[in-house]
């Protein structure tokens, strides 16, 4: 029996096979062992196309079939990415600290080997910058480790019991539902009505990526502890898509 959470961190250097799966026996690859936890790829754009592609197909179906000549089979792959990638090559592109040693045609080549498409499943970008010694060296406290995983767990139960109320039993969290459960538990009031139609004009947002704003929405207000989604949960919601995306 798993009592914990699986976390899964990568290496660039990891296989098709490795990811996904495989061999003469088909074997799970880390996706799986991955399932119902965290999978983290460092240096994202250093991971090879087939996987990149791969993972995004992942992403949407979570599930994966190796099919071979005796048999097929099917391994779960329903995780949670977190991915880190610097701004290009040697990292210093756009610093105030440092001069970038790439040129722009480099940089370009390098972001853009994250495809618009897999961008669009990811619904959390922050851009973490330079931490200045001030910060490093002060004595100021953040939350502690036993606060957080308690606000986290608050909202798993407020979403356990809604899906539960609802005859939702195959969802478990806000990141499960369908468009079904979207219509029903993330209603938006008059005001999110009228932000989200501009957000979809102006940063020409598909429909994959307008449930995924809505969900995010519906969690931000679960760990507010808000029945109802407002227009500043919507908003810092919209704040999290990429700003590549956004240009």
């Amino acid at each position: 029996m798993i009592r914990h959470r699986p976390f899964r961190a990568l290496h660039h250097t990891i296989s098709h096979a490795g990811l996904v799966g495989g061999g003469n026996i088909p074997k799970p690859g880390e996706i799986f062992l991955a399932h119902r936890g965290v999978l983290f790829l460092d240096e994202f754009p250093e991971f090879g196309t087939r996987v990149l592609k791969v993972m995004r197909q992942l992403m949407e179906d979570k599930v994966v079939t190796i099919s071979r000549a005796k048999e097929s089979l099917t391994f779960f792959a329903n995780f949670q990415l977190v991915a880190a990638m610097n701004p290009c090559p040697c990292g210093y592109s756009q610093s105030d600290v440092k001069p970038c040693t790439c040129s722009s045609a480099t940089v370009t080549k390098y972001q853009k080997r994250i495809s618009g498409p897999l961008l669009d499943r990811i619904d959390i970008h922050i851009e973490v910058p330079r931490v200045d010694y001030e910060k490093l060296s002060g004595n100021k406290l953040s939350e502690s480790s036993e606060t957080i995983p308690a606000r986290v767990q608050a909202a798993r139960d407020i979403q356990n019991k809604r899906f539960t109320s609802g005859g939702s039993t195959d969802i478990v969290c806000n990141a499960d539902m369908r468009v079904g459960q979207i219509r029903q538990f993330c209603v938006l009031q008059t005001e999110g009505q009228s932000l989200m139609r501009s957000a979809m004009t102006q940063l020409n947002l598909s429909a994959r990526a307008y449930h995924r704003i809505l969900k995010l929405a519906r969690t931000i207000a679960d760990l507010a502890g808000s029945e109802e989604i407002q227009s500043v949960h919507l908003a810092e919601a919209l704040q999290y898509r990429p700003k590549l995306m956004l240009g």
